[in-house]
């Protein structure tokens, strides 16, 4: 009784937190000794060791984070999962099998945020022939996803969060698909090899970070519904691990294992599409075994285009990420950015007014190509990005309706998330990002698997207008965006990140700190964060009051309550003028550079 009544506290409490959460195992975890839980007394914390640890409270620890190789550069969201990555590469690996190596881990490590319950995109480019090619394996709605499913009020909100929680949220997972298909098609090693450090991890467990902690209490009122859900990510009590435990996921390794064993046909057609199928229907949804038979990706070129002389190739549909931060960069460049001083009301003000001129246009075009004629080429059209800017006034803060690019084209061929980043002396360079949607997803766990199933239906539309609304077989709309840049074409610098329409944002500030201010990646990573879609201008806390004070008076709501963001948090290799590498990652999480 004592239990169940703290439980409820604790889930009573977690109504006024936000954020999400990280795995364990089907037997109660062993529990490691705790991390030091003695609060630090300044917000940012110099640490120039390896951040294993980053996070307490509310300390963001600086230091430790970048890594410089001359042969390869990794960064990922976690450090087990970047060193797995390397181990590959010194093994004689290529980059891809490190990527796929990284993504089968950190869909362990770091469950909250990604895995094979889930789906994402990957953007490539190969040394040898310049190639670049983006990997679509975002999620995909069942045939029976109608909007009808859900009953929705007048405000659009859909009750009980069926949208969000639970069997109704989830769509047909595309990473093992994904994964599987760049490993089979570009990569060097075979399947057991690759995917045998996720299952060790999976079995022998992961130590939780002060993050994956935070994350599974903000999370609890959803987890503890669910009980193949709690036999994982609660302890013997039924309460959240704390930092310092270790994590195992006996489950996930076995369904890891047979995915090893026998490829792609056991997830989508055997055993493991049977235990899913079988715990969405009885909790009510409406997948089936021939949505899973009938998923597939899409391999296409990615969205292309040039800011100040460099070559962007990003995300394309049915992600937005990378349209809308090639319009973006194409409205900055009819302004003096490199002038500004990146910490100023001007420099923040122009961001404002160019993301809100952007997600306007994102709201009114962007869907699935396949179910709607979207103008990709309009919109980052440089005459386009034009006349958006002239609807800039520079001394106050406006609002905007959607512009007017070109028409539509036909259909072409065919978004707490994480991302990684990986570049060689070969000239690959791959960038992924990949998610389970929110934190911690539709909350539940397919019994017998070890899998967190997505809760990527939330990311449809409940607005019948939208181009974005939920429709059978239809990919929803993302804001990842994983991105490559080239200079002369030579391999230049990748990123990625996760947090919604926040990584488009945050991808952008960072390409235009490196290429405008000049920064170093680290440097353009940890610097003051901002974020504006539709009128709020969200700040982070760590400029001058004098500054705050301008952005008021032209006209701005603000919103300057974190003094570092949660998300985005950007993981990204650059290479140096003498051709080695230098990997960065973001403070704001877990991330860790490494290279030889």
């Amino acid at each position: 009784m004592k239990k169940k009544l703290t439980a409820m506290i604790l889930a009573a409490a977690m109504l006024l937190s936000a954020c999400g959460a990280q795995p364990q195992t089907t037997q109660p975890a062993t529990t490691a000794a705790p991390a030091s839980t003695e609060a630090a007394t300044d917000p940012v914390k110099e640490n120039t060791e390896a951040a294993t640890t980053p996070y307490a409270g509310e300390n963001i620890q600086v230091g430790g984070r970048d890594a410089v190789g001359t042969n390869a550069v990794v960064s990922t969201g976690r450090e087990d999962a970047t060193q797995i990555g390397l181990d590959i590469l010194k093994n004689g690996g290529n980059a891809i099998d490190a990527a796929v190596a990284i993504g089968f881990a950190l869909g362990v490590s770091e469950q909250q945020s990604s895995g094979v319950g889930g789906g994402g995109f990957m953007t490539v480019r190969f040394g040898k022939t310049g190639e670049v090619v983006f990997i679509d394996f975002r999620d995909r709605a069942g045939a029976g996803a109608t909007l009808d499913r859900w009953e929705v009020d007048e405000n659009g909100k859909v009750k009980d969060d069926a949208n969000k929680i639970g069997a109704l949220s989830v769509a047909v997972p595309g990473e093992v698909k994904g994964l599987l298909y760049a490993l089979d098609t570009y990569g060097s090693k075979d399947r057991k090899e690759v995917m045998q450090p996720a299952i060790d991890l999976a079995r022998n467990g992961f130590e939780v970070s002060h993050i994956t902690s935070r994350d599974i209490k903000d999370a609890y009122r959803n987890l503890i519904k669910f009980p193949a859900t709690v036999a994982i990510y609660l302890d013997q009590d039924e309460m959240p691990w704390e930092a310092g435990a270790i994590l195992k996921n006996p489950d996930l390794a076995h369904t890891l294992e047979l995915i090893a064993e026998q490829g792609e046909e056991v997830f989508y057609k055997g055993e493991i599409a049977e235990k899913i199928v079988a715990a969405v229907q009885a909790e009510g949804g409406y997948l089936t075994m021939d949505d899973f038979a009938s998923y597939e990706i899409n391999v296409t070129e990615p969205v292309h285009g040039t800011y100040r002389g460099y070559d962007i190739y990003s995300s394309n549909l049915p992600s937005s990420g990378g349209t809308i931060i090639i319009e973006m960069l194409n409205i900055l460049e009819n302004f003096d950015v490199g002038a500004m001083d990146p910490e100023s009301a001007e420099y923040f003000h122009l961001l404002s007014e160019v993301f809100k001129l952007g997600f306007a246009d994102r709201a009114a075009y962007m869907g699935d190509p396949k179910f709607v004629d979207v103008p990709v080429e309009g919109l980052i059209d440089k005459e386009y990005a034009r006349q958006q800017a002239s609807r800039i006034d520079m001394r106050k803060a406006g609002s905007y309706e959607a512009g007017e690019p070109a028409p539509a084209l036909q259909p072409q061929e065919s978004a707490s998330t994480t991302s990684f980043s990986i570049m060689d002396k070969e000239g690959n360079m791959v960038t992924v990002t990949k998610t389970v949607d929110a934190t911690f997803a539709s909350a539940m766990v397919a019994e017998g698997t070890g899998i967190l199933l997505n809760d990527t239906l939330v990311d449809f539309s409940v607005d019948p207008e939208s181009p974005n609304v939920v429709e059978p077989n239809k990919r929803p709309l993302s804001s990842m965006s994983p991105t490559l840049i080239l200079k002369d074409d030579m391999p230049f610098m990748t990123l990625g990140c996760p947090g919604t329409t926040r990584i488009i944002t945050g991808v952008l500030q960072v390409i235009t700190k490196v290429i405008d201010h000049k920064m170093d990646l680290q440097e353009a990573i940890d610097a003051v964060r901002m974020h504006d879609d539709f009128g709020t201008l969200i700040l982070e806390r760590r400029v001058p009051d004098e500054v705050i004070e301008a952005l008021k008076s032209m006209g701005h709501e603000l919103n300057t309550g974190e003094v570092w963001f949660t998300f985005p948090c950007i993981q990204g290799v650059i290479r140096l003028s003498d051709g080695s590498f230098k990997g960065a990652a973001d403070p704001r999480r877990d991330g860790k550079a490494l290279g030889y």
